[in-house]
């Protein structure tokens, strides 16, 4: 309650090391304790989870006729994995926690126009992250079908359990993170570091990138798979581009504002000649 005062009575958000720390240390116990509440979820929410995962091992092993299945390899993977997978969970369910307490961590040490800044990328942050990880999901039977498919005739793929879903987790989390990429364009974009025209030079580059992604992740006979997947991605690329220029366009205007008003307070004021009085004859 101390901290929620000195803030009040601090606007500026200026503190000693020592309340940094301790600051820290607060907003550091709430996203542990969100993230431990989410995984007690995930606890119970293991079984299907593992079932839906399994699925493009299942599939291949029923419709093309290969053996591919999950090895556990020793009497207590199966409970280290059931840890792991349950914090994994807890951790995406609690995002917006511990993403709003990164977010309330630096936010006094800005401007409050930088306040509304961080908020919005905040705000757009979560459903982004999450919508990387669900594009995740949906491209992991085909990511799966494709690796395996260089399995040798008679070939058993025995996977172990803890480097399949080490593989799904760390799939996840990078499409999460480039989901991610668009705001901290645009997040550079508004801390003066990169104008918009700088970003969009590289937009070829990035639609290569994403497009030989999106065939690894979809291949198909046809180029309609991979322009699904890579639609997405691409437009929150141009999306954010259109912002930077935006931002770019205002930024400008306001320092031609203020350049006109410099100037035109400079016309106002008075000249040297009238404070001296009239000359003497």
């Amino acid at each position: 309650m101390s901290r929620g005062k000195g803030r009040k009575a601090n606007p500026e958000g200026r503190m000693a090391l020592k309340e940094h720390i301790k600051e820290f240390r607060n907003r550091l116990i709430v996203s542990g304790i969100a993230i431990l509440l989410g995984a007690i979820g995930g606890w119970f929410l293991y079984d299907p989870v593992m079932v839906a995962v399994q699925q493009p091992l299942i599939e291949i092993s029923s419709v093309e006729g290969r053996r591919a299945e999950i090895n556990y390899g020793s009497v207590g993977s199966p409970f280290d994995l059931k840890i792991q997978v349950s914090l994994f969970l807890g951790f995406l369910v609690s995002s917006p926690i511990w993403i709003y307490q990164i977010w309330a961590f630096i936010t006094p040490g800005l401007k409050q126009k930088e306040r509304r800044y961080t908020l919005g990328f905040m705000v757009a942050a979560v459903p982004l992250f999450l919508l990387g990880i669900y594009f995740g999901w949906i491209v992991l039977p085909e990511i799966v079908k494709v690796l395996t498919m260089f399995t040798p005739v008679g070939g058993v793929n025995q996977i172990l359990a803890t480097d399949y879903l080490t593989f799904v987790m760390r799939m996840f989390l990078s499409l999460g993170v480039a989901f991610l990429l668009p705001v901290v364009l645009v997040g550079v974009n508004f801390a003066g570091l990169v104008s918009g025209r700088q970003v969009i030079k590289s937009w070829r580059i990035v639609v290569f990138v994403v497009c030989v992604v999106a065939a690894m992740a979809a291949p198909g006979p046809d180029a309609m798979s991979m322009f699904l997947l890579a639609g997405p991605l691409l437009a929150l690329f141009f999306v954010a581009v259109g912002v930077c220029l935006l931002n770019d366009k205002r930024r400008a205007r306001k320092k031609k504002e203020r350049e006109e008003e410099v100037e035109a307070s400079a016309d106002k004021a008075t000249p040297l000649t009238d404070l001296e009085g009239p000359a003497e004859a």
